[in-house]
């Protein structure tokens, strides 16, 4: 292996989180590197529509906001490289975090910013019609289906909330839930079955989310009931998947804690960890908020909270050149 430079901070993510702790690490002259992940751009590169984020008073493309970020933290010297983060390896400094395709790198502090991944019910339609009606966020995208139908998958608090929120917007809110109770605390329950424009469709899974002819925008759900073997055809215009979102903690589930959801646990009010030198930002530690803005300023938080460790370590003579 040739000789590795050690650079000041790796960031693991490309979503807005990363993207922000890259500008603002930029800023500071530390030179970040990105590790783009999995989905460069984050969950933003499969949102049509964002209208909430902002300074962008006429909506912007998930995409197109995305590449404005990259261009961003490029612009403060930000370097990015098109691979998967496999490990973290903190037992030494520098770190060093393990690549799939690239040489390792070596880096003084890292920021873990991989995020998280809605869970998919992976049937026909749903990957196809992403962004064109299917969608696994009610606050990023309910706005759009104003005065329509819309259904929404899954049994627990995730879903109820998801319904509720939905119901401010769309006309009907149709739940499908595999069982005949839902295991959703017993309040949010109580609040999906007493809401009037909530209809509850038990025993039911969904098999395929319908398009139309050109396939650019949902027109219904096809729904099987488990108990009966019925199949049914269900006009609607959304199709929320609220099953839950899976943290891409992989690289340091085993030297970090986590949650019994598998999200990362950190020190309250910053980004720091148990382990000196290791930031986390973003979905991948916050499964209340999982907004665009919220993960945007957890990146700041942890490019701030890096900068002044890197300034402390270096203060003390503790950074290896």
């Amino acid at each position: 292996m040739s000789q590795l430079n050690i650079h000041n901070v790796v960031i693991v993510g490309s979503g807005p989180a990363g993207l922000t702790a890259a500008i603002y690490t930029g800023r500071a002259n530390l030179n970040p590197v990105v590790v783009d992940g999995m989905q460069p751009g984050g969950q933003l590169m499969i949102t049509s529509d964002v209208e909430n984020y902002p300074g962008f008073p006429e909506g912007i493309s998930g995409p197109e906001m995305m590449d404005k970020f990259r261009t961003q933290a490029e612009r403060f010297g930000t370097t990015y490289i098109t691979d998967e983060a496999q490990s973290v390896d903190v037992s030494g400094k520098p770190f060093k975090i393990n690549l799939g395709d690239h040489e390792p790198l070596l880096a003084h502090a890292v920021i873990v910013a991989s995020g998280a991944s809605a869970k998919w019910l992976k049937i026909p339609g749903e990957q196809e019609l992403m962004g064109k009606g299917v969608s696994a966020c009610a606050t990023c995208d309910g706005f759009f289906f104003r005065d329509r139908v819309v259904t929404v998958v899954g049994g627990g608090d995730t879903a109820m909330e998801e319904a509720n929120y939905l119901t401010r917007h769309a006309s009907k809110v149709i739940v499908i839930h595999r069982r005949d109770e839902f295991r959703a605390s017993k309040i949010m329950a109580q609040r999906v079955i007493d809401n009037p424009k909530i209809e509850v469709m038990w025993d039911s899974v969904p098999e395929q989310v319908l398009g139309d002819a050109e396939g650019m925008k949902v027109v219904g759900v096809r729904v099987k009931n488990v108990k009966t073997g019925n199949v049914q055809d269900v006009p609607c215009d959304g199709f929320f998947v609220a099953i839950g979102h899976a943290p891409n903690t992989k690289i340091v589930r085993d030297i970090l804690k986590a949650d019994s959801n598998g999200y990362l646990l950190h020190q309250p009010n910053t980004s720091l960890t148990d382990i000196p030198g290791l930031f986390v930002a973003g979905d991948v530690h916050d499964h209340r908020y999982r907004q665009a803005i919220t993960a945007a300023g957890a990146g700041c938080m942890a490019a701030i909270d890096c900068e002044r460790w890197l300034e402390e370590q270096a203060h003390l003579g503790n950074l290896a050149k």
